[in-house]
């Protein structure tokens, strides 16, 4: 729950409150969206010290070019001073409120606005001290604003243009109060433009010519609004594609990454109800039930979660759809949503697959004296529907029909004939291409619940 401030906050404050919240509550929700910021935090963060580095370098070779004396070590002194500083705004970057960078970044604009008002202390002669406005040194805190953009969020960077209002607006106070003034500047520009009252006020030495300074303030607030909205927008597309991340990150889960590519692409009702000819394989866990009873819940839960893995290897590798977990089982489909004339070949393969992977899981496993895994799988192939099914709030694709009833009844006869696999003869002719090598044939094998018998093979 998000804390509430001691004071009610001004409208647009409670805005950029709210709009915050709502980010951290979608990140929360979305671990993909989390990593995202924190990876576009952190390479913006290192693009714009590099950018930053570079740009107060080529500002050093210029103030030598423009200022060839002496006293032009003062600031390049100052410039490495930043390039070390932003350096370390890097280093103890973090994702999130950091009351850390939020101080290096102060102390930064602080810096810079000491440096651009304040004359040098090695110049040769004595000027008025707010004459140092005529360098116009403003310019460079858009680039350290061009520069935050890369580097911090929205909010920060809003949060750096309201620091260069007051820090700007602070200083122009200091020095209009305490800035050393030389009168005698300000009598001879009043006689050498006498006559001409304007260029004698703009060319008045004393002059902080406050109305420039605050329009540069209030500019630079300005400029700092824009690129956080720009920031925002970008962060709302970095939030969708994200979300558009998840979503395919879900359907990877069900199908293998070729199939996922596709359904992304896809304009069309995949819920659409609708028949088709699929594969349909089930596989289960032989002892399950025993296992789970002489074994602690934690070996359990590891045993289940190296099984899943060969079997979701083996079906999303020959093409297939994880449709369901079932306990200890799963039911996989060949040629959903789209079927190819290759998915009888892929079920019976995936089963094959099956068979050799827990083989050599079984070998690992005797050799550091665990009990071995069995499984059972059966495979059928024939039309089933598929679909949407459920109520508008609660939605589920499935695959439904006597396909499916069969491909189960399958898996549950191996029990009888003490056998891996069974399969139906509608899948080896399908498939085709000697893939009965592997299996021997069972004429008129009868299934529980069905009444006509059907040829299997078995393996």
């Amino acid at each position: 729950m998000a804390n509430n401030p001691p004071f009610p906050l001004p409208p647009f404050m409670e805005n950029l409150r709210n709009m915050r919240e709502r980010e951290l509550e979608q990140a929360a929700r979305n671990p993909l969206l989390a990593q995202a910021l924190e990876t576009e935090k952190r390479e913006g963060h290192r693009l714009a010290i590099i950018a930053r580095t570079i740009a107060l370098t080529v500002v050093m070779g210029l103030l030598v070019f423009v200022n060839p004396r002496w006293n032009v070590l003062f600031y390049e002194f100052i410039l490495l001073g930043f390039i070390a500083l932003g350096w370390l705004q890097l280093r103890m970057a973090t994702v999130g409120r950091s009351g850390i960078e939020l101080f290096l970044i102060a102390l930064d604009l602080a810096m810079l606005t000491l440096v651009i008002i304040l004359p040098n202390p090695f110049l040769d002669e004595v000027i008025p001290t707010v004459f140092t406005y005529r360098f116009d040194g403003f310019v460079f805190f858009f680039v350290i604003l061009s520069v935050g953009t890369l580097a911090y969020s929205w909010r920060t960077v809003w949060t750096m243009g309201t620091m260069i209002f007051m820090f700007w607006l602070v200083g122009l106070a200091a020095m209009n109060l305490f800035g050393t003034t030389i009168p005698e500047l300000s009598a001879a520009a009043a006689k050498a433009f006498a006559g001409h009252e304007i260029v004698a006020v703009e060319l008045d030495p004393n002059s902080a010519q406050s109305v420039y300074r605050i329009q540069e303030a209030v500019v630079a607030l300005m400029v700092a609004a824009i690129l956080g909205l720009k920031g925002y927008r970008s962060n709302q597309l970095l939030i969708r594609q994200s979300e558009i991340a998840a979503e395919r990150q879900n359907l990877s889960r069900y199908f293998p990454s070729s199939m996922v590519d596709v359904l992304a692409a896809s304009n069309r009702d995949l819920g659409a109800v609708r028949s088709q000819d699929v594969g349909v394989l089930f596989t289960d866990i032989v002892g399950f039930t025993q296992f789970a009873e002489d074994h602690t819940p934690e070996e359990v839960m590891e045993f289940l979660r190296d099984y899943h893995a060969i079997v979701e290897r083996a079906i999303f590798q020959n093409k297939g759809t994880l449709d369901k977990y079932l306990g200890d089982g799963v039911m996989a489909t060949f040629g959903t949503p789209d079927p190819t004339p290759e998915d009888a070949a892929n079920s019976l393969r995936a089963a094959q697959q099956i068979i050799e992977d827990v083989d050599a899981f079984n070998a690992e496993r005797s050799a550091h004296g665990k009990p071995s895994l069995k499984v059972s799988i059966g495979v059928h192939f024939g039309p089933v529907i598929l679909g949407d099914i459920g109520p508008a709030r609660r939605l589920e694709f499935a695959v439904l029909g006597d396909t499916v009833n069969v491909a189960s009844r399958l898996e549950a006869t191996t029990r009888e004939l003490d056998c891996q696999c069974v399969v139906s003869d509608s899948v080896v002719q399908k498939a085709g291409n000697g893939s009965q090598d592997t299996f021997k044939l069972h004429k008129g094998q009868r299934l529980r619940g069905r009444q006509n018998p059907i040829d299997i093979w078995v393996v």
